[in-house]
Protein backbone atom coordinates (compact mmCIF):
# COMPACT_ATOMS: atom_id res chain seq x y z
CA UNK A 1 0.00 0.00 0.00
CA UNK A 2 1.44 3.71 -1.00
CA UNK A 3 1.00 6.67 0.60
CA UNK A 4 -0.42 9.84 -1.54
CA UNK A 5 2.68 10.71 -2.87
CA UNK A 6 2.83 7.32 -4.59
CA UNK A 7 -0.84 5.85 -5.21
CA UNK A 8 -0.88 2.75 -7.29
CA UNK A 9 -4.26 0.31 -7.57
CA UNK A 10 -4.27 -3.01 -6.34
CA UNK A 11 -5.17 -4.81 -9.48
CA UNK A 12 -6.21 -8.02 -8.29
CA UNK A 13 -8.17 -10.53 -10.47
CA UNK A 14 -11.06 -9.38 -7.56
CA UNK A 15 -11.68 -9.57 -4.47
CA UNK A 16 -10.43 -12.49 -3.31
CA UNK A 17 -8.77 -12.08 -0.67
CA UNK A 18 -11.90 -12.36 1.75
CA UNK A 19 -11.95 -15.26 4.23
CA UNK A 20 -8.71 -16.82 3.36
CA UNK A 21 -9.17 -17.70 -0.01
CA UNK A 22 -5.56 -16.99 -0.86
CA UNK A 23 -2.89 -18.53 1.06
CA UNK A 24 -0.70 -15.95 -1.24
CA UNK A 25 -0.73 -13.34 1.17
CA UNK A 26 -0.97 -15.09 4.50
CA UNK A 27 2.62 -15.80 7.01
CA UNK A 28 3.78 -18.75 7.74
CA UNK A 29 2.87 -20.09 10.63
CA UNK A 30 4.51 -22.84 12.96
CA UNK A 31 2.66 -25.86 13.59
CA UNK A 32 1.16 -26.55 17.39
CA UNK A 33 1.01 -30.12 18.12
CA UNK A 34 -0.62 -31.94 21.25
CA UNK A 35 -1.12 -29.90 24.37
CA UNK A 36 -0.38 -26.62 22.17
CA UNK A 37 -2.63 -26.80 19.90
CA UNK A 38 -5.39 -27.50 22.93
CA UNK A 39 -4.11 -24.30 23.64
CA UNK A 40 -4.38 -22.34 20.41
CA UNK A 41 -7.86 -23.69 19.80
CA UNK A 42 -9.15 -22.59 23.12
CA UNK A 43 -7.31 -19.02 22.78
CA UNK A 44 -9.02 -18.51 19.49
CA UNK A 45 -12.37 -19.67 20.74
CA UNK A 46 -11.90 -16.77 23.15
CA UNK A 47 -10.78 -14.93 20.64
CA UNK A 48 -13.95 -14.85 18.38
CA UNK A 49 -15.97 -14.56 21.78
CA UNK A 50 -14.50 -10.51 21.95
CA UNK A 51 -14.95 -9.98 18.72
CA UNK A 52 -16.45 -6.84 18.97
CA UNK A 53 -19.90 -6.26 17.44
CA UNK A 54 -20.01 -4.62 13.76
CA UNK A 55 -23.11 -1.58 14.07
CA UNK A 56 -24.56 -0.76 10.87
CA UNK A 57 -27.13 2.28 10.18
CA UNK A 58 -28.32 3.72 7.22
CA UNK A 59 -28.95 7.09 6.50
CA UNK A 60 -32.38 8.49 4.30
CA UNK A 61 -30.18 8.80 1.39
CA UNK A 62 -29.49 4.96 1.50
CA UNK A 63 -25.65 5.46 2.70
CA UNK A 64 -24.41 2.41 5.08
CA UNK A 65 -22.34 3.19 8.03
CA UNK A 66 -20.85 0.09 9.01
CA UNK A 67 -18.33 0.36 12.15
CA UNK A 68 -16.14 -2.15 14.60
CA UNK A 69 -14.91 -0.30 18.00
CA UNK A 70 -11.66 -2.68 19.24
CA UNK A 71 -10.64 0.50 20.93
CA UNK A 72 -7.01 1.06 19.44
CA UNK A 73 -5.29 4.31 19.13
CA UNK A 74 -5.63 4.06 15.09
CA UNK A 75 -8.20 3.53 12.82
CA UNK A 76 -8.92 3.11 9.15
CA UNK A 77 -11.98 4.68 7.96
CA UNK A 78 -13.36 4.52 3.75
CA UNK A 79 -15.69 4.90 1.49
CA UNK A 80 -16.65 0.84 -0.32
CA UNK A 81 -18.35 2.20 -3.67
CA UNK A 82 -20.31 -0.41 -5.81
CA UNK A 83 -19.01 1.03 -8.95
CA UNK A 84 -16.15 -0.53 -10.76
CA UNK A 85 -14.95 -1.59 -14.54
CA UNK A 86 -17.72 -4.36 -14.46
CA UNK A 87 -20.01 -0.95 -14.69
CA UNK A 88 -18.39 0.65 -17.82
CA UNK A 89 -18.87 -0.35 -21.68
CA UNK A 90 -16.13 -0.38 -24.18
CA UNK A 91 -15.89 3.14 -24.91
CA UNK A 92 -15.39 4.60 -21.82
CA UNK A 93 -13.53 1.58 -20.00
CA UNK A 94 -11.10 2.58 -18.06
CA UNK A 95 -13.19 5.82 -16.01
CA UNK A 96 -13.18 4.07 -12.55
CA UNK A 97 -9.67 3.48 -12.20
CA UNK A 98 -9.20 7.38 -13.84
CA UNK A 99 -11.36 9.08 -11.42
CA UNK A 100 -9.28 6.86 -8.82
CA UNK A 101 -6.06 8.81 -9.90
CA UNK A 102 -8.13 12.01 -10.04
CA UNK A 103 -9.52 12.14 -6.31
CA UNK A 104 -6.05 12.90 -5.12
CA UNK A 105 -5.39 15.70 -7.44
CA UNK A 106 -7.29 18.69 -5.51
CA UNK A 107 -10.59 19.69 -4.32
CA UNK A 108 -12.90 23.60 -4.41
CA UNK A 109 -11.22 23.61 -1.11
CA UNK A 110 -7.80 21.84 -1.28
CA UNK A 111 -5.04 21.97 -3.44
CA UNK A 112 -2.92 18.56 -4.74
CA UNK A 113 -0.56 20.34 -1.95
CA UNK A 114 -2.70 21.43 0.40
CA UNK A 115 -3.78 17.74 0.58
CA UNK A 116 -1.01 16.18 0.69
CA UNK A 117 0.93 18.31 3.53
CA UNK A 118 -2.76 17.61 5.66
CA UNK A 119 -2.13 14.13 5.05
CA UNK A 120 1.64 13.94 5.91
CA UNK A 121 0.91 16.52 8.88
CA UNK A 122 -1.72 14.01 10.49
CA UNK A 123 0.51 11.00 10.38
CA UNK A 124 -1.98 9.57 8.25
CA UNK A 125 -1.78 7.51 4.92
CA UNK A 126 -4.44 8.15 2.08
CA UNK A 127 -4.98 5.33 -0.65
CA UNK A 128 -7.59 4.05 -3.10
CA UNK A 129 -7.75 0.93 -5.40
CA UNK A 130 -10.32 0.06 -8.15
CA UNK A 131 -11.28 -3.52 -8.36
CA UNK A 132 -14.12 -5.05 -11.58
CA UNK A 133 -17.19 -4.44 -9.40
CA UNK A 134 -15.67 -2.05 -6.23
CA UNK A 135 -14.37 1.40 -6.15
CA UNK A 136 -12.33 2.17 -2.26
CA UNK A 137 -11.02 5.41 -0.97
CA UNK A 138 -9.63 4.69 2.76
CA UNK A 139 -7.16 6.64 5.12
CA UNK A 140 -5.63 5.40 8.04
CA UNK A 141 -5.36 7.65 10.79
CA UNK A 142 -5.33 8.28 14.63
CA UNK A 143 -8.28 7.69 15.97
CA UNK A 144 -8.58 11.41 17.23
CA UNK A 145 -7.94 12.58 13.88
CA UNK A 146 -11.41 10.83 12.70
CA UNK A 147 -13.60 13.65 12.13
CA UNK A 148 -10.81 15.06 9.81
CA UNK A 149 -10.41 11.84 8.25
CA UNK A 150 -13.82 11.73 7.20
CA UNK A 151 -14.16 15.47 5.89
CA UNK A 152 -10.96 14.15 3.64
CA UNK A 153 -12.79 11.58 2.21
CA UNK A 154 -16.00 13.25 1.56
CA UNK A 155 -13.85 16.44 0.25
CA UNK A 156 -12.41 13.91 -2.39
CA UNK A 157 -15.25 12.07 -3.55
CA UNK A 158 -17.86 15.21 -3.65
CA UNK A 159 -15.83 17.88 -4.88
CA UNK A 160 -12.79 17.22 -7.22
CA UNK A 161 -11.91 20.19 -8.99
CA UNK A 162 -11.05 17.29 -12.06
CA UNK A 163 -8.73 20.20 -13.55
CA UNK A 164 -7.90 19.97 -17.56
CA UNK A 165 -4.33 20.13 -16.62
CA UNK A 166 -4.46 17.48 -13.91
CA UNK A 167 -5.94 15.15 -16.17
CA UNK A 168 -3.46 15.51 -19.08
CA UNK A 169 -0.88 14.78 -16.49
CA UNK A 170 -2.39 11.81 -14.41
CA UNK A 171 -3.07 10.66 -18.32
CA UNK A 172 0.54 9.94 -18.83
CA UNK A 173 0.67 8.55 -15.16
CA UNK A 174 -1.80 5.76 -16.29
CA UNK A 175 -0.50 4.68 -19.44
CA UNK A 176 3.22 4.80 -17.52
CA UNK A 177 1.36 2.29 -15.13
CA UNK A 178 -0.37 0.30 -18.11
CA UNK A 179 3.67 -0.21 -19.01
CA UNK A 180 4.49 -1.36 -15.50
CA UNK A 181 1.41 -3.92 -15.41
CA UNK A 182 2.53 -5.67 -18.53
CA UNK A 183 6.07 -6.52 -16.91
CA UNK A 184 4.18 -8.46 -13.90
CA UNK A 185 2.87 -11.66 -15.47
CA UNK A 186 0.54 -13.02 -13.21
CA UNK A 187 -1.93 -9.53 -13.95
CA UNK A 188 -0.91 -9.98 -17.53
CA UNK A 189 -2.68 -13.99 -17.38
CA UNK A 190 -5.42 -12.72 -15.15
CA UNK A 191 -6.21 -10.25 -17.74
CA UNK A 192 -5.88 -12.62 -20.35
CA UNK A 193 -8.05 -14.74 -18.24
CA UNK A 194 -10.57 -12.85 -17.69
CA UNK A 195 -10.70 -11.71 -21.69
CA UNK A 196 -11.20 -15.22 -22.66
CA UNK A 197 -13.54 -16.57 -19.62
CA UNK A 198 -16.02 -13.64 -19.65
CA UNK A 199 -15.27 -12.17 -24.05
CA UNK A 200 -17.16 -9.84 -25.16
CA UNK A 201 -18.48 -8.77 -21.95
CA UNK A 202 -17.98 -5.95 -19.27
CA UNK A 203 -16.14 -8.24 -16.58
CA UNK A 204 -13.86 -9.11 -19.53
CA UNK A 205 -12.49 -5.82 -20.09
CA UNK A 206 -9.25 -4.92 -18.25
CA UNK A 207 -9.04 -2.21 -15.17
CA UNK A 208 -7.17 0.41 -16.36
CA UNK A 209 -9.00 0.10 -19.91
CA UNK A 210 -7.44 0.32 -23.42
CA UNK A 211 -4.20 2.72 -24.49
CA UNK A 212 -6.70 4.46 -26.82
CA UNK A 213 -9.48 5.17 -24.22
CA UNK A 214 -6.72 6.59 -21.94
CA UNK A 215 -5.72 8.96 -24.50
CA UNK A 216 -9.54 10.16 -24.75
CA UNK A 217 -11.30 10.29 -21.50
CA UNK A 218 -12.00 13.19 -21.00
CA UNK A 219 -13.49 15.11 -17.97
CA UNK A 220 -17.00 15.25 -19.35
CA UNK A 221 -16.63 11.47 -18.92
CA UNK A 222 -15.39 11.69 -15.21
CA UNK A 223 -18.54 13.53 -14.34
CA UNK A 224 -20.72 11.23 -15.86
CA UNK A 225 -19.17 8.50 -14.27
CA UNK A 226 -19.33 10.15 -10.64
CA UNK A 227 -23.14 11.92 -10.64
CA UNK A 228 -24.35 8.17 -12.57
CA UNK A 229 -22.27 5.60 -10.07
CA UNK A 230 -21.35 7.40 -6.64
CA UNK A 231 -24.62 7.48 -5.15
CA UNK A 232 -26.05 6.60 -1.41
CA UNK A 233 -27.32 2.85 -1.55
CA UNK A 234 -24.16 2.14 -3.44
CA UNK A 235 -22.07 3.71 -0.84
CA UNK A 236 -20.70 2.74 2.54
CA UNK A 237 -18.90 4.37 5.23
CA UNK A 238 -16.57 1.52 7.01
CA UNK A 239 -14.56 2.36 10.03
CA UNK A 240 -12.29 0.00 12.39
CA UNK A 241 -10.10 0.47 15.00
CA UNK A 242 -10.42 2.95 17.54
CA UNK A 243 -14.12 4.16 16.68
CA UNK A 244 -17.15 5.40 18.01
CA UNK A 245 -20.60 4.46 15.89
CA UNK A 246 -21.94 7.06 16.80
CA UNK A 247 -19.96 9.61 15.88
CA UNK A 248 -19.18 7.94 12.38
CA UNK A 249 -23.04 8.12 12.20
CA UNK A 250 -23.21 12.09 12.98
CA UNK A 251 -20.35 12.36 10.87
CA UNK A 252 -21.96 10.56 8.05
CA UNK A 253 -24.81 12.66 8.63
CA UNK A 254 -23.09 15.65 8.04
CA UNK A 255 -20.96 14.75 5.60
CA UNK A 256 -23.11 12.52 3.08
CA UNK A 257 -26.62 13.08 4.36
CA UNK A 258 -27.68 15.98 2.21
CA UNK A 259 -25.24 15.08 -0.93
CA UNK A 260 -25.58 11.74 -2.55
CA UNK A 261 -28.79 11.73 -3.64
CA UNK A 262 -30.84 8.61 -4.14
CA UNK A 263 -30.81 7.18 -7.93
CA UNK A 264 -33.97 8.89 -9.62
CA UNK A 265 -35.34 5.25 -10.53
CA UNK A 266 -34.19 2.47 -10.46
CA UNK A 267 -30.34 1.74 -9.55
CA UNK A 268 -28.49 0.93 -12.34
CA UNK A 269 -28.51 -3.03 -13.67
CA UNK A 270 -25.56 -4.91 -13.39
CA UNK A 271 -24.63 -5.93 -16.64
CA UNK A 272 -24.78 -9.70 -17.43
CA UNK A 273 -21.31 -11.62 -17.67
CA UNK A 274 -21.43 -14.96 -19.73
CA UNK A 275 -19.02 -17.60 -18.71
CA UNK A 276 -17.41 -19.36 -21.98
CA UNK A 277 -14.83 -22.22 -22.21
CA UNK A 278 -12.10 -20.91 -24.25
CA UNK A 279 -8.48 -20.30 -24.27
CA UNK A 280 -5.76 -17.41 -25.39
CA UNK A 281 -2.37 -18.58 -25.70
CA UNK A 282 0.90 -15.85 -25.83
CA UNK A 283 3.85 -17.76 -27.09
CA UNK A 284 7.00 -16.48 -26.77
CA UNK A 285 9.80 -18.90 -26.70
CA UNK A 286 12.23 -16.40 -25.76
CA UNK A 287 10.41 -16.05 -21.87
CA UNK A 288 12.43 -18.88 -19.74
CA UNK A 289 9.30 -19.83 -17.93
CA UNK A 290 5.54 -20.10 -19.03
CA UNK A 291 2.98 -18.50 -16.58
CA UNK A 292 -1.00 -20.76 -17.09
CA UNK A 293 -3.91 -20.44 -15.34
CA UNK A 294 -6.68 -22.40 -15.92
CA UNK A 295 -10.51 -22.03 -14.41
CA UNK A 296 -13.82 -22.95 -14.48
CA UNK A 297 -16.84 -21.06 -13.37
CA UNK A 298 -17.51 -20.85 -10.17
CA UNK A 299 -20.24 -18.64 -8.35
CA UNK A 300 -21.08 -15.50 -6.60
CA UNK A 301 -20.42 -14.15 -3.32
CA UNK A 302 -23.85 -14.74 -1.97
CA UNK A 303 -24.08 -18.77 -3.56
CA UNK A 304 -24.77 -21.56 -1.22
CA UNK A 305 -21.68 -23.07 -2.53
CA UNK A 306 -19.49 -20.87 -1.82
CA UNK A 307 -18.25 -21.80 0.85
CA UNK A 308 -17.68 -25.65 -0.06
CA UNK A 309 -15.62 -24.00 -3.32
CA UNK A 310 -13.30 -21.99 -0.81
CA UNK A 311 -12.54 -25.50 1.18
CA UNK A 312 -12.06 -26.79 -2.52
CA UNK A 313 -9.53 -24.05 -3.14
CA UNK A 314 -7.67 -24.75 0.62
CA UNK A 315 -7.58 -28.43 -0.53
CA UNK A 316 -5.45 -28.02 -3.26
CA UNK A 317 -3.42 -24.84 -1.95
CA UNK A 318 -0.12 -23.49 -3.00
CA UNK A 319 3.29 -24.35 -3.55
CA UNK A 320 6.45 -22.73 -4.50
CA UNK A 321 10.38 -23.80 -4.12
CA UNK A 322 11.11 -21.99 -0.96
CA UNK A 323 8.95 -24.79 0.93
CA UNK A 324 9.86 -27.33 3.02
CA UNK A 325 8.19 -30.44 3.91
CA UNK A 326 8.63 -32.19 0.52
CA UNK A 327 6.36 -35.65 0.79
CA UNK A 328 5.16 -34.60 4.08
CA UNK A 329 2.76 -31.44 2.36
CA UNK A 330 -0.53 -31.48 2.77
CA UNK A 331 -1.79 -30.63 -0.13
CA UNK A 332 -1.45 -34.08 -2.72
CA UNK A 333 -1.13 -31.56 -5.63
CA UNK A 334 2.04 -29.87 -3.82
CA UNK A 335 3.47 -33.55 -3.14
CA UNK A 336 3.48 -34.34 -6.52
CA UNK A 337 4.95 -30.89 -8.03
CA UNK A 338 7.98 -31.19 -5.55
CA UNK A 339 8.70 -34.56 -5.85
CA UNK A 340 8.82 -34.29 -10.02
CA UNK A 341 10.05 -30.88 -10.28
CA UNK A 342 7.00 -29.93 -11.86
CA UNK A 343 6.67 -26.23 -11.40
CA UNK A 344 8.76 -23.37 -9.99
CA UNK A 345 5.08 -22.20 -8.08
CA UNK A 346 1.34 -22.85 -8.14
CA UNK A 347 -1.35 -20.95 -6.82
CA UNK A 348 -5.00 -21.91 -6.84
CA UNK A 349 -7.30 -19.13 -6.68
CA UNK A 350 -11.11 -18.62 -6.14
CA UNK A 351 -12.35 -14.96 -7.62
CA UNK A 352 -15.98 -14.31 -6.90
CA UNK A 353 -17.79 -11.70 -8.09
CA UNK A 354 -22.00 -10.80 -7.84
CA UNK A 355 -23.30 -13.73 -9.62
CA UNK A 356 -20.52 -15.45 -11.34
CA UNK A 357 -16.62 -16.18 -10.30
CA UNK A 358 -13.42 -18.26 -11.57
CA UNK A 359 -12.30 -21.42 -9.79
CA UNK A 360 -8.84 -22.44 -10.31
CA UNK A 361 -4.99 -22.62 -10.39
CA UNK A 362 -2.13 -20.58 -11.31
CA UNK A 363 0.92 -21.97 -12.05
CA UNK A 364 4.70 -20.99 -13.20
CA UNK A 365 6.05 -24.21 -15.69
CA UNK A 366 9.83 -24.56 -16.71
CA UNK A 367 8.93 -25.79 -20.41
CA UNK A 368 9.51 -29.01 -20.56
CA UNK A 369 7.32 -30.00 -17.88
CA UNK A 370 4.21 -28.20 -18.65
CA UNK A 371 2.44 -31.02 -20.18
CA UNK A 372 3.10 -33.01 -17.21
CA UNK A 373 1.62 -29.99 -14.86
CA UNK A 374 -1.97 -29.78 -16.31
CA UNK A 375 -2.06 -33.48 -16.51
CA UNK A 376 -1.71 -33.80 -13.27
CA UNK A 377 -3.49 -30.45 -12.06
CA UNK A 378 -6.41 -31.87 -13.83
CA UNK A 379 -5.97 -35.42 -12.53
CA UNK A 380 -6.05 -33.77 -8.39
CA UNK A 381 -9.16 -32.08 -9.77
CA UNK A 382 -10.97 -35.29 -10.63
CA UNK A 383 -9.84 -36.73 -7.41
CA UNK A 384 -11.92 -33.73 -5.75
CA UNK A 385 -14.94 -35.35 -7.46
CA UNK A 386 -14.45 -38.65 -6.91
CA UNK A 387 -12.52 -39.47 -4.21
CA UNK A 388 -11.40 -36.79 -1.63
CA UNK A 389 -11.47 -37.92 1.96
CA UNK A 390 -12.65 -36.76 5.21
CA UNK A 391 -9.61 -36.34 6.90
CA UNK A 392 -8.53 -34.14 4.15
CA UNK A 393 -11.18 -31.67 4.01
CA UNK A 394 -11.15 -31.44 7.96
CA UNK A 395 -7.60 -30.63 7.43
CA UNK A 396 -8.64 -28.07 4.81
CA UNK A 397 -11.48 -26.36 6.60
CA UNK A 398 -9.29 -26.09 9.98
CA UNK A 399 -6.56 -24.11 7.36
CA UNK A 400 -9.06 -22.03 6.11
CA UNK A 401 -10.23 -21.08 9.03
CA UNK A 402 -7.19 -20.06 10.83
CA UNK A 403 -6.41 -18.06 7.48
CA UNK A 404 -9.45 -16.27 7.51
CA UNK A 405 -8.54 -15.50 11.38
CA UNK A 406 -5.19 -14.53 10.30
CA UNK A 407 -6.32 -12.08 7.79
CA UNK A 408 -8.32 -9.92 10.24
CA UNK A 409 -4.92 -8.70 11.95
CA UNK A 410 -5.35 -4.96 12.25
CA UNK A 411 -7.61 -2.36 11.45
CA UNK A 412 -7.01 -1.63 7.80
CA UNK A 413 -7.88 -5.63 6.88
CA UNK A 414 -10.89 -5.57 9.46
CA UNK A 415 -12.62 -2.46 7.43
CA UNK A 416 -11.69 -3.68 4.00
CA UNK A 417 -13.76 -6.81 5.28
CA UNK A 418 -16.47 -4.82 6.51
CA UNK A 419 -16.92 -2.46 3.34
CA UNK A 420 -16.68 -5.38 1.01
CA UNK A 421 -19.15 -8.07 2.67
CA UNK A 422 -21.22 -4.67 3.22
CA UNK A 423 -21.34 -4.43 -0.69
CA UNK A 424 -21.80 -7.64 -1.11
CA UNK A 425 -24.29 -9.14 1.47
CA UNK A 426 -25.43 -5.96 2.68
CA UNK A 427 -24.27 -6.88 6.21
CA UNK A 428 -21.69 -8.19 8.15
CA UNK A 429 -21.55 -11.92 8.51
CA UNK A 430 -20.07 -12.75 11.91
CA UNK A 431 -17.10 -14.93 12.39
CA UNK A 432 -18.93 -18.15 14.20
CA UNK A 433 -21.70 -17.90 11.65
CA UNK A 434 -18.61 -18.06 8.77
CA UNK A 435 -17.17 -20.69 10.94
CA UNK A 436 -20.31 -23.21 11.55
CA UNK A 437 -20.96 -23.07 7.73
CA UNK A 438 -17.19 -24.21 7.01
CA UNK A 439 -17.72 -27.22 9.44
CA UNK A 440 -21.22 -27.99 7.60
CA UNK A 441 -18.89 -29.26 4.77
CA UNK A 442 -17.85 -32.61 4.32
CA UNK A 443 -16.16 -34.48 1.85
CA UNK A 444 -19.53 -35.91 0.23
CA UNK A 445 -20.31 -32.27 -0.24
CA UNK A 446 -16.64 -31.58 -1.52
CA UNK A 447 -17.37 -34.26 -3.88
CA UNK A 448 -20.87 -33.34 -5.18
CA UNK A 449 -20.01 -29.77 -5.30
CA UNK A 450 -16.78 -30.44 -7.59
CA UNK A 451 -18.54 -32.59 -9.79
CA UNK A 452 -20.98 -29.79 -10.26
CA UNK A 453 -18.49 -27.02 -11.01
CA UNK A 454 -15.65 -28.93 -12.44
CA UNK A 455 -16.38 -32.62 -13.66
CA UNK A 456 -16.93 -32.80 -18.10
CA UNK A 457 -16.73 -28.45 -17.29
CA UNK A 458 -14.85 -26.68 -20.72
CA UNK A 459 -12.34 -24.33 -18.50
CA UNK A 460 -10.65 -20.96 -19.93
CA UNK A 461 -7.10 -21.01 -20.15
CA UNK A 462 -4.73 -18.24 -20.59
CA UNK A 463 -1.15 -19.25 -21.28
CA UNK A 464 1.86 -16.81 -21.84
CA UNK A 465 5.34 -17.85 -22.55
CA UNK A 466 6.86 -21.22 -23.93
CA UNK A 467 4.01 -23.14 -24.12
CA UNK A 468 4.74 -25.23 -27.27
CA UNK A 469 4.13 -28.35 -25.02
CA UNK A 470 0.90 -27.01 -23.35
CA UNK A 471 -2.00 -29.92 -24.58
CA UNK A 472 -4.59 -28.61 -26.88
CA UNK A 473 -7.52 -27.30 -25.88
CA UNK A 474 -9.81 -30.17 -27.32
CA UNK A 475 -7.56 -32.67 -25.33
CA UNK A 476 -7.34 -30.28 -21.81
CA UNK A 477 -11.41 -30.57 -22.03
CA UNK A 478 -11.02 -34.62 -22.54
CA UNK A 479 -8.97 -34.47 -18.94
CA UNK A 480 -11.45 -32.49 -17.30
CA UNK A 481 -13.96 -35.46 -17.28
CA UNK A 482 -11.38 -38.87 -17.51
CA UNK A 483 -7.75 -38.78 -17.03
CA UNK A 484 -5.97 -42.31 -19.14
CA UNK A 485 -3.32 -43.45 -16.36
Amino acid sequence: MATIAGLRSLLLPGPTRLWGLSNKFLPRRPINFGVNRLRSTQAAAQVILNVPETRVTTLENGLRVASEDSGLSTCTVGLWIDAGSRYENEKNNGTAHFLEHMAFKGTKKRSQLDLELEIENMGAHLNAYTSREQTVYYAKAFSKDLPRAVEILADIIQNSTLGEAEIERERGVILREMQEVETNLQEVVFDYLHATAYQNTALGRTILGPTENIKSINRKDLVEYITTHYKGPRIVLAAAGGVSHDELLDLAKFHFGNSLSAHEGKIPALPACKFTGSEIRVRDDKMPLAHIAIAVEAVGWSHPDTISLMVANTLIGNWDRSFGGGMNLSSKLAQITCHGNLCHSFQSFNTSYTDTGLWGLYMVCEPATVADMIHFVQREWIRLCTSVSESEVARAKNLLKTNMLLQLDGSTPICEDIGRQMLCYNRRIPIPELEARIDAVDAQNIRDVCTKYIYNKHPAIAAVGPIEQLPDYNKICSGMYWLRE
